[in-house]
C-alpha cells in the first residue's frame, strides 16, 4: 500500500514512523505547509516528501492520513473522498459543528471510508472495560468517571486556537464514554475555572473543568479535566456497576501518590504525555486503518462519531458559559 500523510507536527511525525514500519505499507509520502520540515522527516525515515497538496494527491495513494492543523481537516477529508482515497483524520473533523455537519453532508453516501482518530478505542484497557460492560459482568451501571489531566499546559498560541478545553481535550472522554457504555448523552452540566496562566482567560478558555453527564439510561458520568496536573499525565476511566467495576489507567505508572501509611507506592515513573501513554493504541488504530483502506472492514470510528462527541463538548461549553444544564437536543445534529 502507498500511503500519504498530510501534516508533520509531533503526532504526524510519529504516525509517519509507525506507518513506515508496517510490512503492508510499501511507501509513505509526506507533505506539510512547511516543506523543509516534511523533507527533514522524510530524510530521517527514508521515505518521500512532496511539495504541496496537488503533488500529494497525485502520488497514487491507497490511503491518506491527516494530521494537519484543524482548519485544514475539512478540505483534506473532502478532497480525499472526492478522489476515492480512504482517509484517516485525527479529531476533529472540523473546528465547529456547522463545519462538521458540512463535511458529513459532502461525504455521506460516497462509499469512501473515513476513520477519525479516537485512539482510546484501541487501548487494551478501554477495550477490556467495554467487554466487561457488554458481558453484563458489572451488572447495571450507576456511575462512570473519566479523567484527562495534563501535566502542564500547551503553549498560549495553541490554546488560542484549540477550541477550548472541552472541545480539544474532553472530547476524547466524551467519545470513550459513548463507546464503552454504548449509551448516548442526554444532558450535561459543566463548570470551569482558571487558576493558572492568564492566556487561558484571554482566549476565553479555562484550565480546569468538570462536567456531569446524564446518559440516556440514567447512568451518571463525571468528567474531570485540567492542564495543571503536576504529578504527571493521568488518564483514567471507571465503570461502576451494581455487580462490579472496571478501572482503566490504574497501572504502575499512574501518577497517584497514596498517603496511607501501610500502602505500597506505585513504582512509576508517570507517563510524561499522551504520546507515551497511548503509543500502542496509536499504532493499533493505524493498523486497523490499513484494513479499512483495503476494504477488509468498515471504519470503526466515523465522522458521525466525531460529531456526537463534539456535540457533547459543545453542550458542556454552553453550560459552562451560561451556568445551566444543557440538554443535547439544543445542539445541532
Amino acid at each position: 500500500m502507498r500511503l500519504g500523510l498530510a501534516g508533520i507536527g509531533r503526532i504526524g511525525a510519529a504516525h509517519a514512523e509507525t506507518l513506515n514500519g508496517f510490512t503492508e505499507v510499501s511507501s509513505v509520502v509526506l507533505a506539510d505547509v512547511d516543506s523543509a520540515r516534511a523533507r527533514a522527516t522524510a530524510d530521517r525515515l527514508g521515505v518521500t516528501a512532496v511539495d504541496g497538496l496537488d503533488a500529494l494527491f497525485g502520488a497514487g495513494l491507497d490511503g491518506l492520513v491527516v494530521t494537519a492543523a484543524t482548519d485544514a481537516h475539512p478540505e483534506l477529508i473532502i478532497r480525499a473522498v472526492d478522489a476515492g482515497i480512504p482517509v484517516f483524520c485525527e479529531k476533529p473533523v472540523a473546528a465547529d459543528i456547522p463545519g462538521t455537519l458540512a463535511v458529513i453532508d459532502r461525504i455521506e453516501g460516497s462509499g469512501v471510508p473515513v476513520q477519525i482518530g479516537f485512539q482510546r478505542r484501541f487501548d487494551a484497557g478501554y477495550q477490556a472495560a467495554r467487554a466487561a460492560v457488554d458481558s453484563g459482568a458489572l451488572g447495571w451501571l450507576h456511575s462512570v468517571r473519566a479523567t484527562t489531566l495534563d501535566p502542564a499546559p500547551p503553549p498560549a498560541e495553541y490554546v488560542a486556537h484549540s477550541g477550548g478545553l472541552f472541545r480539544d481535550c474532553g472530547v476524547h472522554d466524551f467519545d470513550i464514554i459513548r463507546w464503552v457504555t454504548g449509551r448516548e448523552v442526554e444532558e450535561v452540566y459543566a463548570v470551569g475555572r482558571n487558576k493558572g496562566a492568564p492566556f487561558f482567560s484571554e482566549a476565553g478558555d479555562v484550565d480546569t473543568a468538570a462536567a456531569t453527564l446524564t446518559l440516556d439510561d440514567g447512568t451518571l458520568a463525571t468528567v474531570s479535566l485540567t492542564r495543571y496536573n503536576g504529578a504527571g499525565y493521568d488518564v483514567r476511566f471507571e465503570a461502576l456497576g451494581s455487580d462490579g467495576n472496571a478501572v482503566v489507567g490504574l497501572d504502575d505508572r499512574a501518577p497517584l501518590h497514596t498517603v496511607e501509611p501501610e500502602a505500597t507506592p506505585l513504582p512509576g515513573p508517570p507517563y510524561p504525555g499522551f504520546m507515551e501513554r497511548f503509543r500502542p493504541a496509536y499504532a493499533a488504530e493505524l493498523k486497523v486503518f490499513l484494513d479499512v483502506a483495503a476494504g477488509k472492514r468498515p471504519s470503526p470510528a466515523g465522522a458521525v462519531d466525531a460529531l456526537e462527541a463534539f456535540r457533547v463538548a459543545e453542550a458542556c461549553e454552553v453550560s459552562r458559559r451560561e451556568q445551566r444544564p444543557v440538554p443535547l437536543t439544543e445542539i445541532p445534529a
